[in-house]
């Protein structure tokens, strides 16, 4: 099978605390969720650590270390903000996280598989050069883009159907025009930023959605501004930033999307890939807090990516 999935125990250990909607519950119904019989020729990797060396490709050597140094140890916990906690496993697991990502990269580019699915946790994608926040601590998806640019590409692209814009990934990519950032996010919605004149050095692209828009307004988005700018933009490696938080069952926002249309928009990308990325794509879970909904979601993504 052309599709691998990429994972480690650590991001299972990973705990914010009781009551934080980013628990180890959401990794294990999307584990689960892929032990249906479809998914039985799937590759699994176990996801390597992260190098401090990847990790400074997208965060300042002071954020790498404030997060190493910040790492609790024994049964105490480390809030950083109103949101993000680390326990004592959490720099394992997003060392884990962003290896995956890393790792996937290296491997799609050495034609073993075509496509990877990283489940990952904790998420990446509001964590910015310098700072952690929104859950994140280090920003996987950028960290690989940047590995993949290292290894001598020259354009790849990140789409993020996230719920919540990812600021992160557009600070660290704002003045970079080998890498082409897509976002559609609820507006308004943490953190805030995502409007549609932000755009970069012109390789920013926000469609912002209304607060209880569905699908029409999703998919709308996409074949009208997102699927042609990618088009043109003609990426050799395509990320996505696979967040499942705009279900209409999400708690955390106020969208109306279902599993069909992450199988539409996955469907729409693997088409762009297999037109300019000689089908390469390395997908990696961000939000989604309805275990339900994850469930749904994520098969619908991962079917959608073999075939």
């Amino acid at each position: 099978m052309h599709l691998a999935l990429y994972t480690h125990a650590s991001c299972l250990a990973h705990d914010p605390g009781a009551g934080h909607p980013e628990s180890p519950a959401r990794l294990r119904a999307v584990l689960e969720a892929l032990t249906h019989d479809r998914f039985a020729g799937i590759d699994r990797i176990e996801a390597p650590r992260a190098t401090r060396t990847q990790l400074e490709l997208a965060h300042s050597p002071g954020h790498v270390a404030q997060i190493f140094d910040a790492a609790p140890a024994g049964d105490a916990s480390l809030r950083i903000d109103a949101d993000t906690v680390m326990s004592p496993d959490s720099l394992d697991a997003a060392l884990r996280a962003a290896g995956a990502v890393c790792a996937a990269v290296d491997d799609v580019l050495a034609a073993r598989h075509r496509r990877a699915f990283c489940a990952v946790r904790p998420p990446g994608h509001h964590a910015t050069a310098a700072q952690a926040m929104g859950f994140c601590l280090f920003n996987s998806v950028a960290v690989g883009a940047r590995h993949a640019l290292a290894s001598g590409l020259q354009r790849v692209a990140i789409v993020d159907f996230d719920v919540h814009h990812g600021n992160g990934t557009q600070d660290i990519f704002v003045s970079d025009p080998r890498v082409l950032y897509a976002s559609t996010h609820e507006m308004p919605l943490y953190p805030g930023t995502g409007l549609r004149r932000e755009t970069g050095v012109g390789n920013i692209i926000n469609e912002p959605l209304p607060s209880g828009g569905g699908s029409g307004e999703f998919r709308a988005a996409y074949r009208e501004r997102v699927l042609p700018a990618l088009d043109a933009f003609a990426p050799q490696l395509l990320f996505v930033s696979a967040g499942f938080d705009a279900h209409r069952l999400d708690p955390l926002a106020n969208l109306n999307l279902d599993a069909e249309d992450y199988a539409w928009v996955t469907h729409e990308l693997v088409a762009l890939a297999d037109k300019h990325a000689q089908g390469r794509i390395v997908s990696s879970l961000e939000g989604g807090y309805s275990l339900t909904a994850l469930r749904q979601s994520v098969q619908a993504h991962v079917a959608a990516l073999i075939e």
